[in-house]
């Protein structure tokens, strides 16, 4: 038997399990046959279209979410695919403080309590201090930026889940030339553990730290 290596991210991991979720639903509302069966191989096309490449192996055990039909079956799949995640690299106190050379009374979170299977980032608020941190990889890099960040009433749409949520302005202040400073920042959701839940596609936190840091 050929044993499968973690091949999922955090974002592709959600997005299947967001849907299969709904495939579930669809059975139990939906009447229809030929109405389910054509959502689950549109959602099981992008799927395969979100990897750069995937061998037989992989291709069919993502092809068990095809089969779900009921929230027994959801939990059983999800659970499977679970253990093909990819970890986001670990992070120790000492590589946090490397990172953030500048940040002055730097909080460290409780690293411990991370599971770097649910994360697209590591992110964590100083409530004291009105700042956040994030942490992203780069071609499996570590790279961070800090900001300052205020809670807003109500909920909004965030910039790197795109789902609504309670949310906050974050504004990092970044070298836009030789001795010149701007600041940079958009909405983003005030529980970034609450974010990676919700994040399903990876381009969006990208585009965000792009913007950023360019």
């Amino acid at each position: 038997m050929i044993q499968i290596e973690p091949f999922l991210r955090n974002d592709q991991f959600n997005f299947i399990k967001e849907h299969v979720w709904k495939f579930a639903h669809a059975h139990a509302t939906v009447k229809d046959a030929d109405v389910i069966s054509a959502l689950k191989h549109s959602v099981f096309d992008q799927i395969i279209n979100s990897f750069h490449s995937m061998n037989d192996e992989q291709e069919k055990l993502l092809e068990k979410v095809l089969y779900v039909e009921d929230s027994t079956q959801a939990e059983q799949i999800l659970g499977e695919l679970k253990m093909y995640v990819i970890p986001f690299p670990a992070v120790t106190a000492e590589r946090i403080k490397k990172l953030f050379p500048k940040a002055k009374k730097l909080t460290i979170p409780p690293l411990e309590k991370v599971d770097l299977k649910n994360i697209s980032y590591l992110g964590w608020n100083d409530i004291r201090s009105e700042r956040k941190y994030i942490i992203t990889t780069d071609q499996r890099r570590l790279t961070g930026v800090f900001g300052t960040f205020r809670n807003t009433p109500g909920k909004g749409i965030c910039t790197i889940c795109n789902k609504q949520e309670e949310t906050g302005l974050f504004m990092a202040v970044i070298k836009a030339g030789k001795e010149t400073y701007t600041s940079r920042g958009n909405y983003i959701c005030q529980d970034s553990g609450r974010c990676n839940e919700n994040i399903t596609d990876l381009r969006q936190l990208e585009t965000f730290m792009y913007h950023l840091k360019k």
